[in-house]
């Protein structure tokens, strides 16, 4: 938790955006597993940790813009809640750390609300994004839960958008603290796997360092051999000589602020010539595009910069051939990279995707429907204080090159009968992250080893 001057802060320029109205920000709930008393891991809500900062169930909080008071609702527990979670600070405590005086039980917020509305009084709320918060919501705006998600603020949601994408000096040091970690989970993993493991036992290692740190993941490990799945969460396999490993993984920090970096390394102390060529186009592509980083860019112009990478440097196995620019522009190279080379980071691994990526990555613009394109997250132009990832990556989908060769696609710029020969090669790619400085822009935390030979000094 931060000062109770930052939460203070927050929530006065919060409200200072809006002509009247309250602003409603439920926190999330206990989410059983199988029955009521075995529950998944608890996660706050992200928007109200930035504004309330207490990461606990059954809370919520209100900002009159009005007159710029903030109303905490929650109760104290019972000593039967006690004897099983130990002691929890009482409400007035919890609101006096967040600068909250007025606090009041959790079952008034229906009373306020509903007053706020008898008043023909605004109430601005994001649209929520679990079941349980959307039937909350409904009740409390009186209001058939089906409709609820059109009535959610624009107004609310672009105002947040603009005040969390632009991280502050103690969120940039959570940053870092959560990236540091990070590193520390890949470097387990890098260190760690044999031939003859499962990837389970690489991804528990991975796991453990965040656990030793105090820290959770900060999404699903994904620790695999068959990296051109891009969100592969299967951990089954037995991993061999010859095998390219890839981990993606971060850390959570205290606070809740998030890392994520992936790392591809060989399974052997040292990559094999064609994994170490193609690993190199891939690297090139990577910092092609943090070369780019700065105020002013749009990120598109980042991500095509990596996709002409990737594409051009192809032709030296006769994978692509033609003019890079042209086949970039009609998508071609989607084959090789049919995703995005970064998005928002911060309280949120993908930072505020519950909000909408046309308002978070594209400030309400349309999003591109091409393949490969259209799974950009970012496209926006950059601003200092943003913090994004780069991790573009080469991937030969099997699936993927037998459809699109099916369908004679883009044959002017493919030659399928050289990608044939790489449909068992897996994926690859490495991640980091970066702050968005006036004059540039900045990794965060400690360097993960990227280069060939700083991958291999690892592994041997």
């Amino acid at each position: 938790m931060f000062s109770k001057e930052i939460y203070t802060a927050r929530r006065k320029k919060l409200a200072s955006s809006f002509r009247g109205g309250i602003i409603l920000l439920p926190g999330n709930e206990e989410s059983p597993m199988n029955y009521a008393d075995n529950t998944y891991h608890f996660r706050q809500d992200s928007t109200f940790l930035y504004y309330f900062g207490i990461d606990q169930p059954s809370l919520a909080g209100i900002i009159d813009t009005d007159n710029g008071e903030s109303i905490l609702f929650g109760d104290d527990y019972s000593i039967d809640m006690i004897i099983w979670t130990g002691v929890v600070p009482g409400m007035n405590e919890l609101g006096d750390k967040i600068g909250v005086t007025n606090v009041k039980p959790f079952a008034s917020l229906q009373k306020v609300v509903s007053r706020a509305l008898s008043g023909n009084r605004a109430v601005h709320f994001l649209k929520p994004y679990r079941s349980d918060i959307l039937i909350r919501v409904a009740e409390l705006i009186q209001s058939d839960y089906r409709s609820v998600p059109g009535k959610a603020s624009m107004e609310l949601t672009r105002a947040v958008i603009a005040q969390r994408e632009v991280k502050s000096a103690d969120e940039i040091a959570e940053l870092d603290r959560a990236v540091d970690i990070s590193v520390e989970m890949h470097l387990a993993g890098m260190r760690y796997a044999r031939p003859g493991m499962t990837e389970a036992e690489v991804a528990a290692k991975v796991a453990e360092a965040a656990h030793a740190a105090g820290v959770y993941p900060s999404f699903p490990i994904i620790a695999t051999i068959n990296g051109q799945t891009l969100h592969n969460h299967y951990h089954g396999n037995i991993i061999k000589s010859g095998d390219l490993f890839l981990v993606d993984a971060g850390a959570e920090s205290i606070n809740h602020y998030a890392g994520d970096l992936s790392s591809t390394f060989p399974v052997d102390p040292v990559f094999t010539p064609i994994q170490k060529e193609i690993y190199r186009v891939s690297l090139d592509a990577h910092m092609a595009a943090v070369s780019m980083l700065g105020p002013g860019i749009t990120f598109k112009e980042v991500h095509l910069a990596a996709c002409r990478t990737i594409f051009e440097g192809l032709k030296a196995f006769g994978l692509t051939k033609g003019d890079t620019g042209e086949a970039v522009e009609s998508g071609a190279h989607a084959l090789f990279f049919p995703c995005g080379t970064g998005h928002m980071m911060g309280l949120d691994v993908h930072d505020m995707e519950n909000l909408g990526e046309e308002w978070v990555g594209y400030d309400g613009e349309p999003k591109s429907t091409q393949f490969g394109l259209k799974s950009l997250r970012l496209g926006k132009t950059l601003k200092p204080g943003f913090v994004l990832t780069i991790e573009p990556g080469i991937y030969f989908i099997p699936e993927l090159i037998d459809l699109w060769r099916s369908e004679n696609k883009h044959l002017q710029f493919l030659n399928y009968n050289e990608i044939e020969k790489f449909r068992n090669f897996s994926g690859l790619r490495n991640e980091e992250d970066f702050l968005i400085a006036a004059d540039g822009a900045r990794r965060l935390g400690r360097s993960l080893p990227l280069s060939i030979e700083g991958v291999e000094s690892v592994r041997s």
